[in-house]
């Protein structure tokens, strides 16, 4: 990354049709059509690519920086490894510090050509080390996961694109050079870009980039189906190629495991580990084949074919109606007091129907906690669930609400509350359908 200054997933199947319907830029229907499984991503693979990573940079000087002998022959290695698959590959050549880098495209016959789900990360080190978390770890996962496609023959409905940038490490060069020579009309048919840098810290936090509210929900709901909790990414906020690719408009999202930052006591008390840099070895010659987290580099390779398979498959049908939506999160005080998620529905003449949908996703530790309710914009309160599922966690659910008898426009709240000790939450995100 470029900085300047135990169980696996059951519930996110039931919202992966509001993730497509977000990247595609429509939003799903109440009977969305179910997304291929992904494959679990082989921890072992993944780290022999890691392992072959290393031994490329050993033998040329110690890193594989841009401009540098084991950058080519790291190019090299990933090439040869998606054209053994069956990809069809694109070596893109540019210039930057008097030298020559490059940047590697994989495409996947297939998918609608229209409709383009990439995912990528950068491939070059620091001139300092071997950079095996920074970057080798998402450019190894993301590999991986283009092998998975290939292994399983999956046809998904959109076309899947795999990229390797070069020299990221000297201001997202390559990134940026592959979004110049996009052609405008090429640039709209990408619904969505995937970036993966540094996803095996070794005393890993698990960030998830907050840009697009479709992908972030996709990557969210895998966490939270792991009991894994996340928190936004800012540490590298826009300092990784994802930025290239936002900064024209295309919907971005990922996945990040801390760099040199400081990770907090209330981060450990979340994640484990210490209260010390999340890498101490970013940047330096000691981000070797040591400097992993296993656990990290296993979930988060998971996480990303679980958004390739959820992203890029079946699409749903189109709205019937009116949809308003807020995806920002809301800490639920444990046995504290009520809080609330607005959404501002504005533009739907005279009052709300009798069929209002409320979709709800929160995610928490203890269901049996919570009192939900759906507050309408003169005050009144429709009940949704009251301390009810028992021991089951996480409250991911579409209600009907007959709302007629209140005005359409105006503030609507979802009120979350925590009436008992030892579990925590958040309010992930709440919808409303109008038809």
């Amino acid at each position: 990354m470029n900085i300047s200054v135990p169980r696996r997933v059951t519930a996110a199947a039931a919202l992966a049709a509001l993730a497509l319907g977000g990247l595609t830029g429509t939003s799903a229907s109440a009977s969305p059509t179910a997304a291929a499984a992904a494959p679990d991503i082989p921890l072992a693979n993944v780290k022999q690519h890691l392992t072959d990573l290393q031994s490329i940079a050993t033998a040329n000087g110690g890193n594989r920086a841009h401009g540098r002998t084991g950058y080519k022959a790291s190019i090299d290695f990933v090439k040869a490894k998606l054209d053994a698959a069956g990809y069809t590959t694109t070596l893109q050549q540019f210039t930057s510090n008097s030298a020559v880098g490059y940047n590697l495209i994989a495409d996947w016959p297939g998918g609608d050509p229209n409709q383009v789900l990439m995912a990528g990360a950068h491939l070059d080190s620091v001139s300092s080390g071997a950079g095996i978390n920074d970057n080798g770890s998402g450019s190894a996962a993301v590999l991986e996961t283009a092998l998975a496609v290939a292994r399983a023959g999956y046809q998904p409905s959109k076309h899947l694109r795999f990229g390797w940038w070069g020299a990221e490490e000297l201001g997202l060069v390559g990134s940026k050079y592959y979004v110049s020579q996009l052609p405008t009309t090429e640039r709209a048919k990408v619904s969505g870009y995937l970036n993966f840098d540094m996803i095996g810290s070794p005393n890993p936090g698990y960030f998830v980039y907050d840009d697009d509210p479709a992908i972030e929900t996709t990557f969210k709901n895998y966490f939270a189906g792991l009991g894994v909790p996340t928190e936004i990414e800012t540490e590298g906020d826009g300092r990784s190629d994802h930025a290239s690719f936002k900064n024209v408009g295309i919907p971005v999202g990922g996945l990040f495991t801390g760099a040199s930052r400081v990770k907090t006591s209330a981060q450990v008390s979340k994640w484990g580990g210490t209260a010390t840099a999340f890498d101490r070895c970013y940047h330096s010659s000691c981000d070797t084949t040591a400097n992993i987290n296993d656990t990290a580099l296993d979930r988060n390779s998971d996480a990303i074919a679980h958004a390739i398979w959820t992203l890029s498959g079946s699409t749903t049908p189109p709205p019937t109606g009116k949809v308003f939506e807020n995806t920002a999160d809301v800490a639920i005080p444990d046995n504290g007091v009520a809080v609330t998620s607005t959404v501002n529905v504005s533009g739907v003449a005279g009052n709300a129907p009798a069929t209002l949908k409320v979709d709800v996703d929160i995610v928490h530790t203890y269901r049996g906690d919570l009192v939900v309710d759906l507050v309408a914009p003169d005050g009144s309160v429709y009940s949704l669930s009251n301390r009810s599922g028992g021991s089951a966690d996480n409250i991911k659910a579409t209600y009907t609400v007959n709302a007629s008898s209140e005005v359409a426009n105006g503030a609507w709240k979802l009120r979350a509350q925590d009436r008992a000790s030892a579990d925590t939450g958040y309010i992930s995100g709440f919808k409303l359908t109008f038809p």
